[in-house]
């Protein structure tokens, strides 16, 4: 018995160290970056310096969605309404065979987007972040043109999404 109550302190300390430290999460603070729930946002169509004619469109639906699925921002109706403005231009879109079949047939296609950022306080003429995003997806070829075709818009979709998240990160990361 005696033996077992040095065992027995080692183990509820080891336990009271792991519970006082906790796992690692911990609240936020509000920073300048950080969105506010509260807040509202304006995204003028980006310029778009790539061969795709729906690019633009696509990320600025993500851009929207994803601000107010993960931040509860919501759209503003115009640049004067807004708090904030997103203003950005699409550098490039490209897609790729990435893998191919014994028969050297494209199997894999990847989708890749770039995009080049800013969000400016309404009233204040320079950004407050700035930088440049990039956004690629995978997604399967296909012999059938029209699913081609979807399968591609999808890919486009999802590394508009990607390019959302990144830049919700970036801008929240940055002191």
């Amino acid at each position: 018995m005696p033996n077992l109550l040095p065992s027995l302190r080692l183990i509820i300390c080891a336990l009271l160290l792991t519970v006082v430290a906790g796992c690692g999460y911990h609240l936020t603070t509000a920073r300048s970056g950080q969105l506010a729930a509260v807040q509202s946002v304006w995204i003028p169509f980006f310029g778009n310096e790539s061969t795709s004619p729906t690019a633009q469109t696509v990320l600025r639906r993500a851009f929207y969605e994803e601000l107010h699925a993960l931040r509860g921002v919501r759209p503003a109706t115009s640049l004067a309404t807004g708090d904030t403005a997103i203003k950005g231009r699409i550098i490039s879109y490209s897609s790729r065979a990435v893998s191919y079949t014994t028969l050297d047939q494209a199997r894999e296609f990847s989708l890749s987007l770039d995009v080049e950022l800013e969000i400016t306080r309404n009233g204040q003429t320079s950004p407050f972040w700035k930088g440049q995003i990039h956004g690629e997806k995978q997604y399967p070829a296909n012999k059938d043109l029209a699913l081609q075709h979807n399968a591609e818009d999808q890919a486009l979709d999802a590394a508009a999404r990607i390019v959302a998240q990144k830049f919700i990160s970036a801008l929240e990361e940055s002191y």
